[in-house]
């Protein structure tokens, strides 16, 4: 398997996620609600009135900081291919244009409150897209991104993230028009540092383009007075939310090559050594600047002179992590291997090394950031795809915690609970008690009721694990050190069972994973998955001969055609 994840990811990122997806399916990846189709690896404010023409449905919250949540009723998941939205009919005459503020305004207040994937996408949205389908619609849109959406938000930049996102790719003359209306340069970072704001959202505009466009568009993005301008927010007056996005902005830049020698020729590498040194900040945003840093500095920042992270790091004490083997593709994970971030538009999850099948057992996570992440226990079965908005909580054999929302998933189902939002530095407790066949969450010690319903689907070989929208963050705590708010009850940790070799804790950076697998070298006839056997079954009905029994077993659709398999057959005359 990951042989197959690292060439989706370069893949994926050769082709910079140019294809576009529809408004329904952003959303999914912003909300990461929906049910499951294929399987990870196993190892484990006050505004303006929008004066809208269209009725409004009256039951959406409009408050920016509204958090009701809505109970799912569905019976079962949706199915993925999901019907399209509701634009305007044949007939219908186009919206007239609204307050682009007062619509952006109205998407930050709503999009919270979106917890079923068959609710219809918010009128604001639909309207933003539809402005934006002219160039001067979407550089309408664009600067009011970054005009208004506020510094205190969590879900603030990754809404800027969504829309852009779910709006036509700019055209060459938008784009250039763009720049010039910004005029940035290093001159420009200077100014307003009292209102950061202004500079994080920009910075987040930038790195979304950088993503959305890469190639030769994201290579014409950068300018040089675009670099200087984020390299000038790096420097330490500026405020931390712009110092990093304004590093996520330079990553996402990075993906192309040439901007890559560009950005590493700046000596950017001097600036991120001084900023590593706040990983462990107690400030959770410069924390966030310092595990950032310390990422790009091992993964594509490379200082000469510099040991990297990995070869460092005491693991000692360490005998469970998160499982750098089973994490879809574009979660960061931490040397030490306890600590997760996304910065990426899809819904990234990861599971544990280590699973139980007995017992009681517990751990912890610390909210380094109070957006919408899925937290709980999932199993070898649990499905999960980031790119559809897929993760824990999903489907029938997870469950999973969104303090965010204030809610519990099972089988891309919600219902409400009684806690409050989580906030930065807020510890969050899993307790799982197989011999009660019970489940139950804790926020800084109050617990809430048992969670009882995974268990109809099945009662072993649970992981920890976890799913991130963008810019979200957490850390880990498997018992490798003391609990925070331990249960009452009797329970075992994974780190006193656990067992890791000093091989299996390592934490490549991408760089050298990739180095590796150049070396290896595959046989022709092999397995396209597991790269291991011979390829030696045929799926029926489509014909598909490139998998071995052992992975074909293992899928319920053609990993080429993503049609249902209905049989394997073993083709004798490939065995040896």
């Amino acid at each position: 398997m990951i042989v197959f994840g690292w060439a989706v990811f370069l893949a994926s990122r050769s082709l910079g996620q140019g294809l576009l997806l529809t408004l329904e399916e952003h959303i999914a990846h912003f909300l990461g609600t929906r049910g499951a189709t294929t399987t990870m690896g196993n190892s484990c404010i006050c505004r303006d009135d929008s004066g809208a023409e269209d009725s409004v449905d009256t039951q959406q919250p409009r408050a920016e900081n509204s958090a009701v949540p809505t109970a799912d009723t569905r019976s079962q998941p949706r199915d993925p291919v999901r019907p399209p939205r509701r634009g305007r009919g044949p007939h219908e005459p186009r919206r007239k244009k609204q307050n682009v503020d007062g619509l952006v305004l109205d998407t930050l207040a709503v999009i919270r409150t979106l917890v079923d994937n068959d609710q219809e996408p918010p009128y604001s949205m639909i309207t933003l897209h539809e402005m934006a389908e002219t160039d001067e619609g979407w550089l309408d849109v664009v600067q009011s991104l970054i005009r208004v959406i506020p510094l205190e938000d969590p879900l603030g930049p990754a809404v800027i993230t969504l829309l852009l996102d779910e709006c036509p790719l700019p055209t060459k003359d938008a784009l250039q028009k763009l720049t010039e209306i910004l005029n940035l340069n290093g001159e420009v970072a200077c100014q307003d540092s009292g209102h950061p704001a202004k500079h994080r959202n920009t910075s987040a505009v930038l790195g979304c383009l950088a993503e959305k466009l890469a190639g030769p568009a994201s290579i014409g993005l950068l300018s040089p007075g675009i670099l200087e301008y984020l390299l000038q927010c790096l420097k330490l007056q500026s405020h931390p939310t712009v110092m990093l996005f304004a590093l996520i902005a330079l990553e996402k830049f990075a993906q192309t090559s040439e901007n890559k020698l560009t950005i590493s020729e700046s000596s950017i590498s001097n600036r991120l050594v001084t900023l590593e040194s706040w990983a462990d900040d107690p400030d959770y945003l410069k924390r966030q600047v310092g595990f950032c840093a310390q990422w790009s500095l091992d993964n594509l920042f490379l200082k000469e002179g510099r040991r990297l992270t990995y070869e460092k790091v005491d693991l000692s004490g360490i005998t469970a992590m998160l499982n750098s083997n089973d994490v879809s593709e574009y979660l960061k994970i931490s040397p030490h291997g306890l600590e997760a971030r996304c910065d990426a538009s899809s819904f990234e999850s990861v599971r544990c090394t280590f699973c139980v099948d007995a017992g009681v057992w517990y751990y912890e996570v610390t909210v380094v950031t109070s957006g919408v992440m899925q937290i709980g226990w999932a199993t070898r079965d649990s499905k999960f795809l980031n790119h559809e908005g897929y993760g824990i909580g999903d489907d029938e054999y997870s469950c999973a915690y969104d303090g965010c929302r204030q809610l519990i998933w099972y089988n891309a189902r919600s219902k409400p609970h009684l806690h409050p939002c989580w906030k930065e530095g807020d510890t969050v407790g899993f307790l799982l008690d197989l011999n009660e066949k019970q489940m139950i969450f804790f926020l800084n010690g109050n617990q809430l009721p048992p969670e009882k319903q995974v268990f109809s689907s099945t009662v072993s070989g649970f992981f920890a694990a976890a799913s991130f929208m963008s810019y979200q963050q957490c850390e880990f705590n498997f018992g490798a050190k003391p609990f925070k708010y331990p249960p009452s009850v009797k329970f075992s940790t994974f780190n006193d069972y656990a067992f890791l070799t000093a091989e299996e804790k390592i934490i490549l950076p991408r760089h050298r994973r990739l180095a590796l697998l150049k070396q290896v070298s595959i046989r022709e006839n092999c397995c396209s998955l597991c790269c291991d056997e011979v390829a030696d079954t045929q799926l029926k009905p489509c014909g598909h001969s490139d998998l071995c029994m052992d992975c074909a077993l293992q899928l319920e659709t053609c990993p080429l055609c993503r049609k249902e398999i209905v049989s394997r057959v073993r083709q004798i005359s490939h065995i040896s």
